[in-house]
């Protein structure tokens, strides 16, 4: 009778997404994988299935982290609606470390790279992109109904300005910014649409 496999699953995933977060998809071979996780290649389409699916396994992970930031700030019903903003760059940017920074974003960083012509991985990174987005548009429209809102700037444009904001951010820190230049942007941003 065959033995199980044992192996740390949580550990796996969290070296498959810096392999994926780090190089990108297409650069991140079956071979890279398998050595970065330490696990054999049975194991891999056993437990995790073909790339692709190991791939959003990995997205998956990712979400439920940035799921921890949304939680602590945009979610926070004790912030206000500019507070916790605020708070979500914190938790989403400055307060990772400065290896996590620098390899920028896995979402991000998978939408510039050729994934994009992939559908249905562009589908479940664009659903990660929207799950951020969605929390940040209740906020912004929280602002706007007390008038902390820019007269003239729509909850929809601002929620793309931030999000625009974000993605730069995160191109910013992996090309070398540190959190002090990261934080003037941000700031700079944010206050060109509050009242």
């Amino acid at each position: 009778m065959a033995r199980p496999v044992e192996f740390d699953e949580a550990k796996v995933l969290a070296n498959a997404m810096e392999q994926f977060w780090k190089e990108g998809y297409e650069a991140s071979s079956v071979q890279k994988l398998l050595d970065c996780t330490g696990i054999n290649r049975g194991t891999l389409y056993n437990s995790f299935g073909d790339k692709d699916t190991f791939f959003k396994s990995c997205v998956d992970q990712y979400n439920a982290n940035m799921a921890n930031h949304i939680a602590a700030s945009l979610k926070n019903e004790k912030l206000s609606a500019w507070d916790a903003i605020n708070e979500y760059f914190e938790q989403a940017v400055f307060s990772l470390s400065n290896k996590q920074r620098g390899m920028g974003c896995l979402l991000v960083n998978s939408l510039c790279e050729s994934i994009n012509y992939d559908k249905e991985m562009k589908r479940v990174i664009r659903a990660s992109l929207a799950a951020i987005r969605k929390p940040l548009v209740a906020r912004l429209s929280e602002a706007q109904k007390k008038g902390k809102l820019k007269k003239g700037v729509s909850v929809e444009s601002a929620a793309d300005i931030l999000m625009n904001a974000l993605h730069g951010l995160r191109v910013n820190a992996r090309d070398g910014k540190n959190v002090r230049q990261l934080k003037e942007l941000i700031k700079f941003t944010v206050n060109s649409l509050k009242k």
